[in-house]
């Protein structure tokens, strides 16, 4: 079959389309074609570049496979009773540092260097609680002395602001590290997103979403159903606040509020979802579970979810300069090469 659509003679094996072609190592993907099945019964090979995928599932017109660990952007083909289909690209996510421990999105500033929590237990005080990871992905401790930071935005200023779930306070923190209080006394304190008006919104995860304006006046902005885990905060193009937070259920839903505070359901039917952010576009992107496939769904303006990174974990992701993104997981972060341009946080 060519890539018109007309199926090749003599059963040569072809891939039509990669679904989704972006991933983290391990998430699986989906080859979608023609003559995908070998006789007798047997597999197919998937050739990851110059390594093995293995094989979860195949028939005749699919085939699922796991991405290998250790392996960059490689094209992708399948081998069939020894004939080889064409080839297609998957751009595969490269882990920039291991052993953290994130709960949400990472921040960047406006030097380009990421910033990501070692969360911890809650309760539990780890040696360091923010790391720092310049443009030549070098790892160093930037703040020590917090418990259970949680979520994290930045000012136009360049101040971060970072979330404790354990004292339900937010703390801003300065560029050489020195971090004063900002805030207190807002519950289990999760996600944090600043709007437009550089006023602070923060999600008590047992069901309030707080407003402090800047002169740090604490108001009471909207309610919603508690969250198992955390409240996950971002802003969309037109002044809105979107929310997500995870309950015992695994048909979740993201919410929209007004900037009068009016909650609405924007979409449900995502498994755990959590960060989230925008691109310029007007597109969500959720780190949550679509049709039982965890990764990167997005949601378009008309509310359309299909999911466009596969990959085990993630909590959470944030667009980095030159079209990448920064993906999150329960232990580690990825960067990822991405011709999507996210949308400007303040």
């Amino acid at each position: 079959m060519s890539d018109s659509g007309l199926i090749q003679p003599n059963g040569q094996p072809h891939i039509d389309s990669i679904e989704p072609a972006y991933a983290l190592p391990g998430g699986e993907i989906k080859l979608v074609g023609h003559s995908l099945a070998p006789r007798d019964l047997q597999r197919p090979r998937v050739q990851f570049g110059d390594s093995s995928a293995p094989v979860v599932i195949g028939s005749e017109g699919f085939v699922v496979a796991r991405v290998p660990h250790d392996v960059p952007s490689s094209n992708v083909s399948v081998q069939v009773n020894g004939r080889s289909s064409n080839e297609r690209m998957v751009r595969v996510a490269m882990p920039i540092a291991e052993n953290m421990h994130p709960v949400t999105n990472p921040a960047i500033d406006h030097e380009g260097n990421l910033y990501v929590t070692f969360s911890a237990a809650r309760g539990q005080k780890a040696p360091v609680a923010i790391y720092k990871i310049d443009t030549n992905y070098s790892v160093k401790p930037f703040l020590n002395e917090m418990m259970n930071p949680t979520g994290m935005a930045f000012d136009r200023s360049g101040h971060l602001y970072v979330s404790s779930r354990f004292d339900g306070a937010v703390y801003r923190v300065a560029a050489n590290g020195n971090m004063t209080t900002y805030a207190e006394g807002m519950g289990v304190a999760t996600g944090i997103a600043f709007d437009t008006q550089e006023n602070l919104f923060v999600g008590d995860r047992s069901g309030t979403i707080f407003k402090i304006a800047r002169d740090r006046q604490i108001y009471v902005f909207a309610t919603l159903e508690p969250s198992v885990s955390a409240y996950h905060l971002a802003f969309g193009p037109h002044g809105n606040l979107y929310v997500t937070g995870p309950t015992t259920s695994s048909f979740d839903s993201v919410y929209e509020i007004s900037p009068e505070g009016e909650v609405a359901q924007y979409y449900r039917g995502l498994g755990r979802p959590q960060g989230l952010a925008f691109d310029l576009d007007g597109n969500m992107y959720v780190a949550a579970s679509l049709n039982g496939k965890r990764g990167i769904v997005r949601i378009t303006p008309e509310r359309q979810a299909s999911l466009m990174v596969s990959g085990n974990n993630l909590v959470g992701l944030c667009f980095a300069p030159s079209r990448a993104v920064v993906l999150a997981t329960t232990d580690a972060v990825h960067h990822l090469w991405w011709d999507i341009q996210g949308r400007p946080l303040l």
